[in-house]
């Protein structure tokens, strides 16, 4: 006897990873945040800080604003364009060279 249903698997968790793909996104939506507002006086104390650390080559734990969430990175500043809101700076982990707008940036501080 011969039945078609042997021939077809079952697969029960076939839909699993697209339900887990959603559910992640909607998790990181709820976790989102809005991007921080800066004082005059915390922007200034941000740029002398990166000018300092650019100038002494002196590691600083960057904090930046990135779809949604502030993130804090270990690394070197490389190099700083004010008019162009750019600057350079080599991760501590990878060794990387990450461009970011420095308006994108929340807070620098020296390790």
């Amino acid at each position: 006897m011969h039945h078609d249903r042997g021939m077809k698997k079952w697969r029960a968790f076939a839909s699993i990873p697209e339900q887990y793909m959603g559910l992640q996104e909607v998790i990181n939506k709820q976790l989102e945040v809005p991007k921080p507002l800066l004082t005059e006086e915390q922007m200034e104390q941000i740029n002398f800080t990166l000018i300092e650390a650019l100038h002494t080559n002196k590691q600083v734990y960057l904090t930046y604003y990135k779809q949604g969430q502030c993130i804090t990175e270990t690394g070197f500043v490389q190099f700083i364009d004010s008019l162009g809101d750019l600057f350079i700076f080599i991760d501590d982990v990878f060794e990387l060279k990450n461009k970011m707008r420095l308006s994108d940036l929340i807070d620098v501080r020296f390790v």
